[in-house]
């Protein structure tokens, strides 16, 4: 057994898990904490279990003989009676709590041989959840949609977590089984599919990876050892794991390998890491790191944009390795939106408290990036962020909507049930122009009528706790608190997902809304002016309470960026130099969010000379042209 071993981990391609070798299947697992490991075959005669070998260090490892690709196999630990699946399973069809399946990494034929990865700069996200992405909620459903998105303009496609979880449904954050696609939506190859697909059509895909715990229903790891989970830290949801104690070698190890898993044996372009304020490290170098640079080895060449989440804004995960940073791509920008929601829906309660949705906050996102870098906050209590200045702009993910922000809102309404269309047209050009990385969410292109719910499959006891988990959080809001409670959509009910599920019909249906996100994503790509590696090329000034202007520069190919939130603005002394053409030049209107193809009442272009009026709930882009001599 032990010559088996040794060959059969030679040829491995992650540190872990069950990989067909010469002569069968090689599995290898860490559980120090055990004295016996046995693989046992799901199936019917298929011999007494298969006993591993310890290797030292709390590996075991052994030869399934003349096993191959679709293998049924589970652990067997000391003599508890109990069968295990694989920590490190590649796809479980019958669940978290049921058998391992070999999977064979080898056996898609991909067909982006061409493919080198997302571009440099200038993407376009788009953040999108499977199992609602269409009504028949699977990877191949949402492949046949994928060829809107590119003509839209979108570049790199954002998939929330597909990590196995329990239940019938779920949003994904509550995975456990870290290496395993959710049968939920398909096979390992049919994710391996939609990626080719989306390449095919020149879109990158991240994956959503969650880092910082694993769900509460259907997680074994520690029964295998105690050593992956820490009590070092509070964490918001559960324990958090083991990056930087007694025995967290194999642990980053396990990780670390999962990262590259991705975006080797998928060939994702990249990873979007929840909420990394929740990984605790203390460690020289801090995991985070270490995860970017195994997931852009693992690319091969290709590249790689990784994007994090972190609610505190620690600019440092931006920042270059070689300067002391974490090096990752770029990090949500929550201020962005949480000023835009002040002031498109009123609303300013809860975590918009500290944000005023007034002009100057949107010049200062668009110079700037985060609006909290250092100062006091009063709804923690506590300074928030970091100073921002030198980081490029394209390292700030803006946006409107996102699977969070949407279900926080009452009954999981979308943001244009929420507010004027002028103004969210206005707004939708201030996302779509401004520097920053875009990101768009699922169906908010055509203005789609599902609301998107939080929705969790549990079993009774588990699912009261999360509905009573799930009131307590969004009692935070007092407008959602004090109204009837049917406003808050029941997280377990299956009425609750179906409801979340988009209508693909409706782009068609809501054509000027899909007209607008185009229009504007192809001024964004095609004019020189908004290249969001510009940084420190755009100024603003506030022209009004509900008024401003954004300026890019571009030599003589400037832009004017005007948005007014409020009524129609009457301009007639303008002692502010961002509103001076270039020399020899008058301003021209080039765009308009009230263009009635985009559903609007039309808008005249300021005059060359004498008062300018901005037409309220509006955005008008003017371009320097013609000469005023």
């Amino acid at each position: 057994m032990g010559g088996t071993t040794v060959a059969g981990a030679a040829g491995r391609r992650l540190p872990v898990g069950a990989e067909p070798v010469a002569g069968g299947i090689h599995l290898r697992v860490w559980a120090p904490d055990r004295g016996r490991v046995a693989a046992r075959i799901e199936e019917e005669e298929a011999g007494p279990p298969v006993e591993l070998a310890p290797e030292g260090g709390g590996y075991w490892s052994g030869l399934l003989p003349g096993r191959g690709a679709g293998t049924l196999y589970s652990f067997l630990l000391d003599d508890d009676g109990r069968a295990y699946p694989d920590p490190a399973s590649r796809f479980q069809p019958e669940g978290p709590h049921g058998p391992s399946q070999v999977v064979d990494p080898h056996a898609y034929r991909w067909r982006d041989e061409g493919w080198r990865g997302p571009p440099e700069g200038g993407q376009v996200i788009y953040e999108m959840h499977v199992g609602t992405f269409t009504p028949e909620g699977t990877w191949q459903a949402a492949a046949e949609q994928l060829a809107h998105l590119a003509d839209l303009g979108v570049t790199v496609l954002e998939v929330m977590p597909l990590s196995e979880f329990s239940g019938r449904f779920g949003w994904g954050y509550d995975g456990v089984c870290p290496f395993a696609p959710t049968r939920l939506y398909g096979t390992p190859d049919d994710v391996r599919r939609f990626v080719d697909r989306a390449h095919g059509l020149g879109l990158a895909v991240i994956h959503d990876v969650v880092y910082n715990h694993l769900g509460p229903d259907g997680n074994y790891l520690p029964h295998f050892s105690a050593e992956y989970f820490s009590d070092r830290y509070d964490n918001e949801w559960g324990d958090a794991l083991n990056f930087d104690g007694h025995g967290c070698g194999p642990v980053r190890e396990y990780f670390l390998a999962n990262a590259a898993y991705w975006i080797d044996e998928f060939r994702f372009d990249g990873l979007r890491l929840d909420a990394t304020q929740q990984i605790h490290d203390s460690s020289p170098r801090h995991i985070v790191a270490e995860i970017a640079e195994r997931a852009r080895t693992a690319a091969r060449g290709r590249r790689c944009f990784i994007v994090a989440e972190n609610e505190p804004q620690h600019v440092r995960q931006v920042v270059p390795q070689d300067r002391g940073g974490d090096g990752l791509d770029a990090m949500w920008n929550d201020d962005f939106h949480h000023s835009a929601m002040v002031a498109l829906t009123g609303r300013s309660e809860a975590y918009y408290a500290n944000h005023l949705g007034r002009p100057q906050e949107f010049i200062s996102a668009a110079k700037y990036g985060f609006l909290y870098q250092g100062q006091y906050y009063p709804h923690q209590k506590q300074a928030r962020g970091t100073p921002t200045f030198g980081v490029s702009p394209r390292c700030f993910v803006t946006f409107l909507q996102n699977h969070d922000q949407v279900a926080n809102s009452a009954g999981g309404r979308r943001l244009h049930h929420l507010t004027d269309p002028g103004r969210l047209r206005a707004m939708t050009a201030c996302l779509l122009l401004c520097p920053g990385t875009p990101m768009l969410f699922q169906g908010q292109e055509f203005l789609a009528s599902s609301p998107f719910h939080y929705f969790a499959d549990h079993e009774p006891e588990l699912a009261r706790a999360v509905a009573k988990g799930r009131t307590e959080f969004l009692s935070q809001f007092p407008s959602i608190a004090s109204a009837s409670k049917d406003i808050v959509a029941d997280p377990v009910d299956p009425a609750t997902f179906e409801a979340s599920k988009l209508d693909p019909e409706e782009r068609a249906r809501n054509a000027p809304a899909v007209a607008l996100h185009r229009d504007l994503l192809r001024l964004r790509r095609q004019d020189r002016a908004f290249d969001p590696d510009r940084a420190g090329k755009v100024d603003g000034a506030v022209l009004g309470e509900e008024a401003f202007v954004l300026r890019f520069f571009s030599g003589s190919g400037d832009r004017l960026l005007l948005v007014n939130l409020g009524r129609d603005l009457t301009l007639e002394a303008m002692p502010e130099p961002l509103l001076a053409p270039p020399p020899g030049s008058v301003w021209a209107l080039l765009w308009s969010s009230e263009d009635p193809r985009y559903g609007g009442i039309g808008a005249a272009t300021p005059p060359a000379a004498g008062a300018w009026t901005l037409p309220g709930h509006a955005a008008l882009l003017l371009a320097p042209a013609g000469d005023a001599s």
